[in-house]
């Protein structure tokens, strides 16, 4: 299968268990992580591919990695896609991501991810052996991690960083500084209680003091940390246990306590499978063993196999570090046998191999050996001796001069950053009052505005109250007028007319006892007609009474007026129903002079657009609402098509100031009913009979 094919595979795979699981985003999300998660171990694990074809499986999760939105999953997916460039031996994509990583993650200010990212790089530069850049990515990273909330997990990444920091400094000889590392990075594991690296700090803490010439300050800290192996993971065991021995017996070597030094590599030689599994320990310590044997016994010949035994085995796993201490070592052994000549060929052996592997204290000693070995070139030797101790001194003071250099610049950058985020703080809160003072202008302004127009709103209700009010008295005085005239006229004929014809019966009535028929047949007639007129008139003379009498009030009187005067300049029958039992002038004056536009205005619109024959008005109360209906029976109108015409906006706009609710029912070719339910404003109702009316009152304009 070619690597496109495999590819295609992948991707179709992708898709169809994308699109199995489209309707659900979190599905998606985990889609989306174990694909690109196959797509790196892939590239990691799958040896049999080229290296460009294992990148392309990585541009993909790459690709892949960039439709997230949530920026954290986004930088956690490149986080492992770098690591990953890194882990494939691609040095120059793992910075080039890393860097990509970096600034997204800056710009995002997710200091985890930015720790970790400078973490991977301090790695990288440690391998690489350009050990100030990694002691430079070691504090950028404990920087950022201590942004983090504090809890177990940043307070051990923390600690993790001073380890590594430390142990860059110890090899660099800041032991001072490396002491205070590793102490800070100690406290806060023993707090933890990670008995893996409180092991680790501890073994750190003896090389320290090695370093700074306390051997018995390292032989402590090497006791401690030994105390804790029976503690560790079974997996760590045996290789601490080995390393703890193997510093145990360097330390007494090195402070030329042979007799124990022999001891303490005799112990570590017996560690089981120690030749096999860890060949370049088994030698070391051999090496030391020999050199311890030669030191104490003076057992030149048993020393002499071992030491000829490790330079052979040092020659076969090419562990050409150890391997000039070795032929040192020989070189004084046979010196002291008084085989000058072997003794200088081994040394000049261990000082070639010393300059090739930059092991400058081991050449130092040797040239220190040459000195007394080879009297000829003493000086020349001498001066050599001396020169590089000297550039050594200087090396080591610039180094640690560097690192101080690197933390006061790494301080100074953070209080920049302190002091540009202060002052980033200071402009923002000076924008933002501002704002907030230029708001409470607007607010302000617009309130005074809106004020105004409420003023301005209330002086023209009661103008319109007032024109209301105007056009009900003058109303009010001609139906008035009215009513006096009709009860005038109801008493005139009660009293007059009525009084007349009655008298007149009586004659005819008198008259009747004439004997003849035709007198008497023509005389009944014209009683009969003029009892017929008689109650006629008491007919009308009650009807003109009790219409004088019932209590027509003038809002009434105005609608009728204008239901009436609308029927006949148009020719449409209307017709006007409403309860007698509500005190129809007690509304409040606002809402009577809304309702009579409101009616006003339906039914212009009934005449110009309706094309009806018939419009009903009516008025109902029912609990705390008044209803009022409005209906045609016209062409009627699709209410959910088209624009509505500005009487329908009035209506609308009118119904809204009496907070009443506005329904329009209409259907094409079977009329409109428009029916408003306003909240009731009257006082009182009105029973003036004694009576509950519960009948409604019906007038045919």
């Amino acid at each position: 299968m070619t690597f496109k094919t495999k590819l295609a595979f992948a991707l179709l795979l992708l898709l169809w268990s994308c699109n199995e699981q489209s309707s659900k985003e979190d599905a998606v999300l985990e889609q989306k992580t174990e694909t690109i998660k196959k797509y790196i171990d892939i590239a990691k694990d799958s040896t049999q591919l080229s290296l460009t074809e294992r990148k392309q499986f990585l541009k993909l999760a790459q690709e892949l990695a960039f439709s997230f939105s949530n920026d954290t999953l986004r930088l956690d997916q490149f986080s492992n896609i770098s690591l990953a460039y890194k882990s494939i031996g691609d040095s120059v994509e793992f910075r080039h991501t890393n860097a990509q990583l970096l600034e997204m993650a800056e710009e995002s200010k997710i200091h985890k991810v930015s720790g970790y990212s400078h973490w991977d790089l301090a790695d990288f530069f440690q391998n690489k052996g350009i050990l100030d850049s990694s002691f430079y990515h070691y504090q950028k990273a404990l920087k950022n991690f201590e942004f983090l909330p504090v809890d177990d997990t940043s307070r051990s990444l923390k600690a993790r960083m001073l380890y590594g920091m430390g142990r860059i400094q110890d090899a660099y000889k800041d032991y001072l500084g490396a002491e205070i590392s590793i102490t800070s990075a100690l406290k806060i594991f023993n707090e933890l209680g990670d008995v893996n690296r409180i092991y680790n700090c501890y073994n750190m803490l003896g090389i320290i003091a090695s370093g700074l010439d306390n051997s018995e300050m390292a032989l402590e800290y090497y006791q401690k940390a030994g105390s804790y192996i029976d503690r560790l993971n079974a997996s760590d065991k045996i290789r601490n246990a080995e390393q703890n021995q193997n510093n145990i017996a360097h330390e007494f070597l090195k402070k030329e306590d042979y007799p124990n030094a022999k001891e303490a590599f005799s112990k570590l030689l017996q560690s089981k499978n120690i030749k096999t599994d860890n060949p370049e320990l088994y030698s070391l310590a051999l090496t030391s063993y020999a050199y311890s044997i030669f030191k104490s016994e003076k057992n030149y010949a048993q020393a002499s196999e071992l030491l000829n035994k490790t330079i052979k085995i040092n020659d076969s796993i090419k562990y050409s570090f150890d391997q000039p201490r070795a032929k040192q070592y020989y070189a004084e052994l046979k010196a002291t046998q008084g085989d000058t000549i072997r003794a200088l060929q081994y040394a000049q052996e261990s000082r070639s191999l010393a300059k090739a592997t930059y092991n400058n204290d081991r050449l130092l000693e040797v040239l220190h050996l040459l000195t007394k070995l080879d009297t000829n070139n003493a000086v020349a030797y001498s001066n050599e001796y001396y020169d590089l101790n000297e550039t050594i001194k200087i090396e080591e003071r610039t180094k640690r001069d560097k690192f101080a250099r690197i933390r006061l610049e790494t301080d100074e950058v953070i209080q920049e950053n302190v002091l540009l985020t202060r002052q980033k703080q200071i402009w923002l809160g000076a924008a933002l009052g501002l704002i907030l003072l230029v708001a409470a202008f607007l607010i302000i302004v617009t309130q005074r505005i809106h004020n105004n127009k409420l003023k301005f709103k209330q002086k023209q209700q009661e103008s319109n109250q007032e024109i209301y009010n105007l056009m009900l008295s003058q109303q009010g005085k001609f139906r008035e007028g009215k009513q006096l005239e009709q009860k005038r006229i109801s008493e005139e004929l009660h009293d007059g007319i009525l009084g007349q014809m009655l008298g007149i019966r009586l004659i005819l009535s008198g008259l009747n006892e004439k004997d003849d028929e035709t007198s008497v047949e023509q005389r009944a007639d014209l009683i009969e007609k003029l009892r017929e007129v008689e109650e006629e008139i008491r007919t009308i003379s009650h009807e003109l009474s009790d219409a004088s009498y019932q209590k027509f009030y003038n809002f009434i009187v105005s609608l009728e007026d204008l239901i009436s005067d609308i029927s006949k300049s148009s020719g449409i029958a209307c017709s006007f129903t409403y309860s007698p039992k509500i005190d129809w002038d007690h509304l409040q004056g606002d809402l009577k002079i809304n309702i009579y536009r409101i009616v006003q205005e339906s039914l212009q619109n009934c005449v110009k657009h309706a094309q009806c024959n018939n419009i009903a008005v009516s008025f109902e109360v029912d609990g705390d609402m008044l209803g009022l209906t409005i209906s045609d029976d016209g062409i009627g109108f699709d209410v959910n098509k088209g624009k509505r015409g500005i009487g329908l906006r009035n209506v609308t706009s009118r119904v809204e100031k009496i907070n009443g609710i506005l329904k329009i029912n209409s259907t094409k070719g079977e009329g409109t009913t428009i029916a408003i339910n306003i909240p009731n404003g009257y006082v009182k109702l009105n029973d003036h009979l004694g009576n509950v009316v519960k009948h409604r009152q019906t007038i045919n304009v």
